[in-house]
């Protein structure tokens, strides 16, 4: 299996492109090697290396910078993603595309499925979920699979912040009306590689049978601020911490030019019956990511 990875050196990945190793060689570019606000040269790479799937884990995700550059979030996020699918249509190959919990609004207080109707509240949320639909609109052989709060290795990602305040501030305030589902990058990866091998070298059969647009991320749900308080008890490292208090706050008390959903906590059942493929609960992946977040890697 020849596989082309966009946004290899993202949270997301960074994982993919190790996890999808055994499947078969795997050609892989950043916004260093190509840009994708340039269509022209995305539909190059792709006629040029005839992948047999192409996985588009790239994204614009300044949410707030997207406000004020909303053509670029949607070049990036919606228009090359048509491209990558309507390129995958001429040479035959299959395309799985990453999606968000943004294209909801947040107003529902109970786990999104796939059957409730989005309504993106920002140019973000807005930009990917007309990606979601120029996919699905252009390709039979596609999966969209939509996640929530990815976190992982990188020092952007939530809980590498919150250990890194932990050890910096006395108080750590973190919003409490903010509730998603906890996705590490590496399980999101892993299972993505499992989807793949499931194909069996019938590959183009078996996503075409599947199409459509599925939720993966970690089982379950939680605030902001009970996400940071399992990233603290999980912390092997307490030693080093320093906080002495975890105050709640609310979205307001912190204003961004951007708005965001408030509840966007996603029901995954559809993707585990579809795939037979079971997810974790968030809080058993983040116990496992917290070791590998927390203990540099080996040199050498």
């Amino acid at each position: 299996m020849h596989i082309l990875l966009f946004g290899k050196n993202g949270q997301l990945g960074y994982e993919l492109n190790r996890s999808l190793l055994p499947l078969g060689k795997i050609s892989a570019f950043d916004k260093e090697d190509l840009d994708l606000s340039n269509l022209a040269a995305v539909e190059n790479a792709i006629l040029s290396l005839r992948p047999d799937i192409i996985i588009n884990a790239s994204a614009y995700t300044a949410v707030d910078r997207a406000e004020n550059e909303p053509e670029l979030a949607f070049q990036i996020n919606a228009y090359a993603p048509e491209i990558m699918a309507k390129s995958a249509n001429k040479i035959g190959a299959a395309l799985i595309h990453f999606s968000t919990d943004y294209v909801f609004d947040g107003t529902k207080n109970s786990l999104y499925t796939e059957t409730d109707q989005p309504n993106p509240i920002n140019v973000y949320g807005k930009s990917k979920l007309l990606g979601e639909n120029l996919v699905i609109e252009n390709l039979q052989a596609t999966l969209v699979l939509r996640t929530s709060w990815v976190y992982g290795l990188s020092q952007e990602s939530f809980a590498q912040k919150v250990l890194k305040w932990s050890r910096q501030q006395k108080t750590l305030q973190i919003v409490d009306d903010q509730v998603g589902s906890p996705t590490w990058a590496r399980q999101l990866a892993e299972t993505t590689m499992a989807l793949l091998a499931q194909s069996r070298g019938d590959l183009i059969n078996y996503i075409s049978k599947r199409k459509g647009v599925y939720h993966l991320a970690g089982k379950g749900k939680s605030s902001r601020i009970e996400f940071a308080r399992q990233v603290l008890q999980f912390d092997p490292k307490k030693a080093e911490q320093v906080y002495e208090n975890l105050a709640p706050a609310r979205t307001a008390d912190f204003p961004t030019p951007a708005k965001r959903p408030l509840f966007t906590a996603l029901d995954c059942s559809l993707f585990e019956n579809t795939f037979e493929l079971s997810i974790p609960d968030w809080q058993h992946s983040l116990q496992l990511a917290i070791t590998a977040i927390s203990i540099p890697p080996l040199v050498g």
